[in-house]
């Protein structure tokens, strides 16, 4: 796949996001610097945070943006969960939900079917599922002598990582990767792909077919 940066798309009004995170926020940051270069057409209505101590909220708050707090630990069920964070997406209007590092599984509503997306640090269908996340997915993909990795931007299922995938970009395994070494390479990559993502969906050039997606000519 090519190295181009995302292209700023055009539609009659920008994207409202909801951002959903549960750690540094490094995603989210990402995604408000494009929006303030002009490279994706869209604004962050709302970042919710599933840890009332995430290093992303007062990333989000520097930003100016404004924060919204679903304590997970705090709720006995995925759908008491579910239903707290619904309420705030709908209360900030948003038109589609960015999952940006948030680690914890949603329940989602029939009227956000379609309109929830998410990043996932490997080429799915390979290294998803329950437990990989993070650091795991690396490690796993060291272990299994990959010459390549890459990343994830999909539809959101009820399930973990298999949802109709959008936008996957690659990057070469080194031979003397470490987790962490591959991890900023995959980085370097994600902060192309989900601003492409997005701008594919602001435009509405990506239909679902099945298990698949079609991107529509610009």
């Amino acid at each position: 796949m090519g190295k181009t940066s995302a292209q700023p798309a055009s539609p009659v009004k920008p994207l409202r996001l909801a951002v959903l995170l549960s750690g540094g926020g490094r995603t989210m940051v990402n995604l408000a610097e494009k929006i303030e270069d002009g490279l994706l057409h869209a604004r962050i209505a709302a970042v919710i945070s599933s840890r009332a101590d995430a290093a992303g909220i007062q990333r989000a708050r520097e930003r100016s943006l404004h924060v919204e707090i679903a304590p997970r630990k705090q709720l006995n069920s995925t759908a008491e969960f579910s239903d707290v964070v619904w309420k705030l997406v709908r209360k900030a209007s948003a038109d589609l939900v960015c999952l940006a590092g948030f680690m914890s599984l949603l329940n989602i509503p029939d009227d956000f079917v379609s309109r929830v997306v998410n990043i996932h640090p490997a080429l799915l269908p390979s290294f998803g599922g329950p437990g990989m996340y993070g650091r795991h997915v690396h490690e796993a993909v060291l272990a299994a002598g990959c010459k390549v990795s890459g990343c994830t931007v999909h539809f959101c299922d009820q399930t973990y990582d298999t949802g109709p995938i959008i936008v996957q970009r690659t990057c070469p395994v080194l031979e003397d990767d470490t987790p962490d070494t591959l991890a900023a390479r995959v980085f370097e990559q994600e902060c192309l792909a989900y601003p492409e993502a997005l701008n594919l969906l602001a435009a509405g050039r990506v239909k679902i077919a099945g298990r698949r997606t079609r991107i529509a000519p610009a």
